[in-house]
């Protein structure tokens, strides 16, 4: 990969100030630098559909010509650093060009009217759009292209976006935006509309089940990854590892969104990573 272009996402990545630029430490530099490249795609089409000054008109067409950026790169095509570093990610590791659209197809959704307790099968394309795609991108670089690692893909995606929707209900209220599925609001009595859902009493039977759901789908992954390549799925586990007992602590708090947002402790994920760098 050009030193300029690898030198260009990975500050992008870091920018982000999120735990993904240290935790992808843990690969092999040639591994990890097209990670950086994954994410720094990500990053830039979720900011687009993110923009509150752009219309939707707008926000579609920036997508739209990320979509043609991306059918250029099967033609061997790039013109900038992040598509000269995604492609060769793509002839390294044999990304798919159906997991970059799917995952502009996610941004797509949520670029338009604010999502308001979508039905359950609305959610789920969702999660596969926004995650599992990404997770399809990035079993392969991670070093496993089997159908085990798209199963992991599937449900780890899963388990990881419902439990940033479970995470992120209030922030996501003050937006205008609620992604609990309707039929668990429903079923526990909660008002479709995003501040008032907040603030009634039903709402914690309703996430307690989403947050089963979500279990769910973190023990089918765990069962996918026992049949691929160990070392490959290394990363994967730290992704798991670092998300799923944030379930625990909302359970605890017993889905009372009143205090602070709910995190992990940095020596919790620290002592996580040695724990995975030394199996």
């Amino acid at each position: 990969m050009n030193t300029e272009d690898t030198a260009y996402v990975t500050e992008l990545v870091k920018r982000s100030g999120t735990s993904f630029y240290h935790g992808m430490k843990i690969l092999p530099p040639e591994r990890r630098d097209a990670m950086y490249a994954i994410y720094a795609f990500c990053r830039v089409v979720d900011d687009i559909a993110d923009e509150e000054s752009r219309d939707f008109p707008t926000k579609q067409q920036e997508l739209n010509e990320w979509r043609e950026r991306i059918a250029a790169l099967y033609r061997g095509e790039a013109d900038d650093p992040i598509t000269r570093a995604l492609l060769e990610a793509v002839r390294e590791y044999a990304l798919r060009a159906e997991d970059f659209l799917a995952i502009i197809d996610g941004m797509e959704m949520d670029a338009g009217e604010p999502i308001i307790a979508p039905s359950l099968a609305a959610l789920d394309l969702y999660c596969d759009r926004v995650a599992s795609a990404v997770g399809r991108l990035s079993v392969r670089v991670f070093g496993d292209a089997s159908a085990d690692a798209d199963e992991v893909a599937h449900a780890l995606g899963r388990g990881l976006q419902l439990t940033n929707i479970l995470r992120d209900v209030p922030e996501d209220a003050a937006r205008g935006r609620l992604y609990l599925p309707r039929e668990l609001l429903n079923d526990a009595g909660v008002p479709l509309e995003p501040r008032t859902a907040l603030e009634s009493p039903a709402l914690p039977q309703a996430c307690a089940k989403l947050a089963g759901m979500a279990e769910g789908h973190f023990a089918a992954a765990n069962a996918a990854m026992t049949r691929c390549n160990n070392r490959a799925m290394r990363p994967a586990r730290l992704m798991q590892e670092s998300y799923r007992p944030l379930l625990a602590i909302l359970r605890g708090r017993g889905f009372n969104y009143s205090g602070e947002r709910v995190t992990l402790p940095k020596w919790r994920k620290l002592m996580m990573a040695i724990r995975l760098l030394l199996a």
